[in-house]
Parts: C-alpha cells; sequence; structure tokens
C-alpha cells in the first residue's frame, strides 16, 4: 500500500468523513484488520476562510503549500485536498510540494461522464459556483454543460455552508432551502446535481431530491482508495 496524505481541516467536520471513508474502502477490499496508510495534515480553517474573503488566494496557496510540503517530508506519496474550493491553488499546492494530487473535479467528472452526463448543475461555496477553476475543468475534460443556481440561491447556499455545515449545524429548514434549489435546478434540465463542498453531504442525501446528487466527498474518497491499492 502507498502512503496517502490528506491536507484537510476546510472543515474538519468533511475532513473527518473522509478519514472514515478512505480506511472503511480499504477494508472492504483487503478485509480483517486492513486500514488506510495515511498522514493528516489538518489546519486551521479561520485562517483560510479569511484568505478567501479577501481574495487573498496568494497566502492561501503558500500555506496550504507548507502544509502539503510537510505531509511529503513525512513520507506521504500523493496528495488528497480535501476541500472542493481550494482546489483553486492545486496547481500552486503540486508544484511546491511535487506530490501526485487526486484531483476531485477530474474523479468528479469522470463519474458524471461514465453515466453518460450532458448537463449538470454544481452546488458549493460561492467561489466554486463562480468563478472557473472548477466549472471550467468539467467543461474542457469532461465536455459537460455545467449550470449553477441563480443568485439568491447561490448566496443561500454560500451562507448555509460557512454559519452552519462548517460548524458541524444541521438544519431541516436549510435541508428544505437546498431541496428546493436542486428541484429548480432538475427544472432547468440539470440530470444530476453535484455536491461540490465537501459538507454538503452531511446536509442532504439520495433520498432527499427528485434528481441524481454526486457527492464529490465520497466519489474521492472512493479514488484515494484506488490510488492507494493499486500497485506500484
Amino acid at each position: 500500500m502507498k502512503c496517502l496524505g490528506i491536507l484537510g481541516g476546510m472543515s474538519w467536520e468533511s475532513t473527518a468523513h473522509y478519514y472514515q471513508l478512505i480506511n472503511e474502502g480499504v477494508k472492504a477490499r483487503l478485509g480483517g484488520l486492513h486500514s488506510a496508510d495515511l498522514l493528516v495534515r489538518s489546519v486551521d480553517f479561520a485562517l483560510i476562510e479569511r484568505w478567501q474573503q479577501q481574495g487573498d488566494w496568494d497566502s492561501a496557496a503558500a500555506y496550504l503549500a507548507h502544509a502539503a510540503q510537510l505531509l511529503k517530508a513525512g513520507g506521504a506519496e500523493g496528495l488528497v485536498i480535501a476541500t472542493n474550493t481550494m482546489h483553486k491553488v492545486a496547481d500552486d499546492i503540486i508544484q511546491a510540494s511535487g506530490l501526485e494530487l487526486i484531483h476531485i473535479a477530474d474523479c468528479t467528472g469522470a463519474v458524471l461522464q461514465a453515466e453518460g452526463r450532458q448537463k449538470v448543475a454544481l452546488l458549493g461555496t460561492a467561489f466554486t459556483m463562480e468563478q472557473s477553476f472548477y466549472k471550467q475543468r468539467l467543461i474542457d475534460h469532461f465536455d459537460l454543460e455545467v449550470i449553477v443556481p441563480n443568485r439568491t440561491q447561490r448566496d443561500d447556499v454560500h451562507r448555509i455552508i460557512y454559519q452552519e455545515l462548517c460548524l458541524g449545524q444541521i438544519n431541516p429548514a436549510s435541508r428544505q432551502r437546498y431541496q428546493e434549489i436542486v428541484a429548480d435546478l432538475a427544472d432547468r434540465g440539470a440530470q444530476s446535481v453535484i455536491l461540490g463542498c465537501t459538507e454538503i453531504g452531511m446536509l442532504i442525501g439520495p433520498d432527499d431530491t427528485p434528481v441524481a446528487l454526486i457527492d464529490t466527498t465520497l466519489i474521492h474518497a472512493q479514488s484515494a482508495v484506488k490510488w492507494l491499492l493499486a500497485k506500484q
């Protein structure tokens, strides 16, 4: 088994879910007492959130690049960035660390392409929904048409992520709001809805919506298991 580094803490709630999913996946594949060979570097999300709001992506990139370098120094051979939004600075992180990256958008795009999806919707932070670093990768690499909620809906999705989910709060009213937004996206022709924030799966699941949900956290963790167990 190879050694995988998890760059997490964004938020720690979703990073804990990553740790569980990856270990469960390894156990399912290997059986017995097997577990994943992992290193976890969990950063202070308050710093990241402040830089996000300030648009200071250079400081965020430098901070995360240093964390990735520490993972490599500890023996990690590959890297999972346990957040969708901070893949905005993925190139900086990989250039600084030299680690092999399991890119969350590529894992997600491959699943959608294999399922024959053409038009998909994207939920996530405002940065993920509105900027090009994530959407354009899905468009360019996987020939997908990607739509996002309207402005009012995007504001609600973003607010619920930061003010509730990242704090571990699950609010039934917020679940209902997400269900309304997903239903509207389905009416606009979305064949699937990407849960493009690693916390959203805490709030809504397959039984909550009329359209297929693509849980990027689960897909990313499954890809991590395949990487860990691939023959070198």
